[in-house]
C-alpha cells in the first residue's frame, strides 16, 4: 500500500519521521496555499492508495473533546471564505457565487464519503478551516453559528478538496491541543497533543501496512 503522510509543520510529526516506517512523508507548510500547491505537486509523482493528514487544532467545545484527544475529521469548509458585513458573515455558497452541491461539495461541505472511514474506531468530528485562528468572541460565535464544528485548522479542507477531486483516499487526523479563543498557551496541551497524534498515527499506519 503505497501512503502519503502529511504535515503542515515538521514539528507535528517528528516521533512519527523518527520511526522510520515505510511510507512517504511531505511536510506540506502552514496554510490552504502551501498545502493545496505543495501536495498537488507530491501526487503527481506516485500514484498514492491513501493520503493521511496529520496535526494538531482547536476546539471549540472542551467538554466534548478533551484536549489531547485524537480525532478524525468526517466533513471540512474553508469557513472564511465569504464576506462579512455589518456582523453578518456570508459565505460564497450564500452569495451564489458557488453551488453548495457542485462536486467536490455536498451541501457546503468537502465529506469523506470513503467507505474505510467509517470502519476506523476513532471520533468522527466536523471540522473547519480558516486563515487565522479564531481569538476574539465574534469570530468564533459566527463559526459556531455558521457551521456548528467541533475544531479548527489550517489546512484540513485542503486536503479534503484536492483528494476528493483526484479521487484518492484520505484520512484528516486531528489532536486537540487548544480551546478555540485561548489565547494563554500555558492553557494549551501542544506536547501532549503531538505524542497522542504520533502514536495513533503509528499504530495506523502499521495496521494498514499489514493488511
Amino acid at each position: 500500500m503505497q501512503i502519503l503522510v502529511i504535515a503542515a509543520t515538521e514539528m507535528e510529526i517528528t516521533p512519527f519521521i523518527e520511526a522510520g516506517l515505510p511510507v512517504d512523508i511531505l511536510t506540506t507548510g502552514v496554510g490552504v496555499p502551501a498545502t493545496i500547491y505543495n501536495l498537488l505537486k507530491k501526487i503527481q509523482e506516485k500514484q498514492y492508495d491513501l493520503v493521511i493528514q496529520a496535526g494538531i487544532a482547536g476546539v471549540f467545545s472542551p467538554v466534548a473533546y478533551e484536549l489531547a484527544s485524537v480525532v478524525m475529521v468526517r466533513k471540512d469548509t474553508f469557513a472564511d471564505l465569504g464576506i462579512e458585513e455589518k456582523k453578518s458573515f456570508k459565505t460564497l455558497f450564500d452569495l451564489g457565487f458557488a453551488l453548495p452541491d457542485e462536486f467536490p461539495y455536498k451541501n457546503g461541505w468537502l465529506n469523506n464519503d470513503f467507505e474505510f472511514f467509517e470502519k476506523l474506531p476513532l471520533q468522527k468530528v466536523t471540522g473547519i478551516t480558516v486563515n487565522k485562528v479564531s481569538d476574539e468572541a465574534f469570530q468564533a460565535e459566527t463559526f459556531l453559528y455558521k457551521f456548528s464544528p467541533d475544531i479548527e485548522s489550517m489546512e484540513g479542507a485542503a486536503l479534503h478538496f484536492v483528494c476528493l477531486q483526484e479521487n484518492i483516499p484520505f484520512l484528516q487526523l486531528r489532536s486537540i491541543s487548544n480551546v478555540v479563543g485561548e489565547r494563554d498557551k500555558a492553557k494549551w496541551k501542544i506536547r501532549d497533543a503531538v505524542v497522542n497524534l504520533n502514536a495513533v498515527l503509528s499504530t495506523m499506519v502499521n495496521s494498514l501496512l499489514n493488511e
